[in-house]
């Protein structure tokens, strides 16, 4: 048997654990630059605030019914999931982070009642994080899913839904209100073909003809049928594979016109993405940099380079792939634009115990003590919060860093910030 457990509205939840205020408040959650709305409480949700909704469309909607909104805080999320992931890798030895608010997790030899091993993994994550979760467990990871949805969107599961409690008449009978477009891996374009062939529903889907699926559609779709019917196809993956690229990019919070703040905003995403690049004990063989203008200014001049350089030697060292990124942005960049975005991603990424060096060029450090350097970097960064210390090509950051009028404290990763009790 297989759970899943799943925070509900984690950046919201994110937000009350720390302001109890909060709770049964309508809040959204904005994007970067406070764009449109990222996250929703069921408050939000109620009101018809759609996910991607502009901000400014909602002045209306704010001043009329008291919504609270927050700018992204994505170091307290990262941290609370890191957190909540700890709390679950207690309650089973197979576990499988699927995402920052997702965990599978394998049930097979539990002793006991799965259905109140279930409430005791919601009571202890509530109490040792202060976030709500919905606990799903079916015999495949497909139906731990399905089960997942069903104990957020009934209530008569008081959070926890076991399909196999559930009688068959019963369960069929579920399934068969469920829309296709809810299943994990239907996303809107199958659900439509689907629809086209009257397959409307769970049951329907699980119903169908798993080969006539795979030749119409896909491998992937045929085991996502075999699963809703009870026979595992997708194992857990206990041991997350590593990324074969990296990226980082932002938009800027007002128009950047100059290299030198392209160039601030770039070391500044080469550091972040050689930092999770170390972490995982990768070196890049090569960097792709890209600046853009705003496409949705028409009238404005339109220009969006991207280029890809490849590295002599494969590397990890934030100065090395710094400079990199700086050489190639002086041969894209013109001036006169008003640039609204920038990023790097960092590709043919191998590992860094297998880079093989260059036969005819010499280093031209000693890659001991960059080594040192950087892990120097990432400690103070990990102890004292990101952008402690950088190079000095990410200073000019002035004219570039997102807008963020009303981000909460990182009241668990920064000293400074953490709650005081009284």
């Amino acid at each position: 048997m297989i759970a899943l457990v799943d925070v509900n509205n984690f950046y919201v939840s994110c937000q009350r654990a720390f302001e109890p205020a909060m709770e049964g408040r309508t809040i959204v959650v904005l994007s970067n630059n406070d764009g449109c709305v990222i996250a929703r409480s069921n408050e939000a949700k109620a009101l018809g605030i759609k996910m991607g909704a502009p901000w400014h469309q909602l002045r209306e909607l704010v001043q009329q019914h008291g919504i609270v909104h927050y700018s992204s805080n994505y170091a307290l999320y990262a941290d609370m999931s890191n957190r909540v992931m700890s709390v679950l890798g207690r309650f089973s030895p197979d576990q499988e982070v699927y995402s920052i608010d997702e965990s599978f997790l394998g049930l097979d030899g539990m002793p006991g009642d799965l259905t109140d091993y279930g409430q005791e993994i919601r009571t202890t994550v509530r109490r040792w994080t202060g976030l709500p979760v919905c606990v799903g467990i079916g015999s495949t990871k497909t139906l731990a899913k399905l089960a997942n949805h069903l104990a957020k969107k009934r209530p008569e599961f008081g959070g926890v839904c076991e399909l196999a409690k559930i009688p068959p008449a019963r369960l069929q009978a579920i399934m068969a209100e469920v829309d296709v477009g809810d299943v994990w891996g239907v996303g809107r374009k199958i659900a439509a073909r689907l629809a086209g062939e009257g397959i409307n529903t769970v049951a329907d889907l699980a119903a169908a003809d798993a080969e006539g699926v795979a030749n119409r559609y896909s491998v992937v779709l045929q085991r996502t049928v075999l699963e809703l019917c009870g026979v595992p196809c997708i194992d857990l993956e206990t041991a997350a594979p590593d990324k074969q690229q990296i990226m980082c990019a932002r938009s800027f919070g007002q128009p950047v016109f100059t290299r030198g703040e392209l160039a601030s905003a770039l070391s500044s995403y080469v550091a972040r993405a050689a930092e999770k690049l170390r972490k995982q004990g990768s070196a890049a063989g090569g960097l792709m940099v890209f600046i853009r203008t705003n496409p949705f200014r028409p009238g404005d001049p339109q220009y969006s380079p991207a280029v890809t350089v490849p590295l002599t030697t494969a590397s990890d060292d934030t100065l090395l792939l710094t400079r990199a990124a700086l050489w190639t942005l002086d041969r894209i960049f013109l001036p006169g634009y008003r640039y609204a975005k920038a990023g790097v991603m960092l590709t043919n990424l191998q590992p860094r115990d297998t880079v093989q060096r260059h036969l005819f060029v010499e280093d031209r450090v000693d890659p001991g003590k960059r080594a040192a350097l950087n892990a120097v970097i990432d400690q103070a960064n990990r102890r004292y919060g990101r952008g402690s210390l950088k190079l000095a090509s990410a200073l000019d950051d002035k004219g570039w860093k997102m807008k963020q009028g009303k981000v909460s404290p990182h009241w668990t990763t920064v000293w400074a910030d953490v709650p005081v009790v009284h």
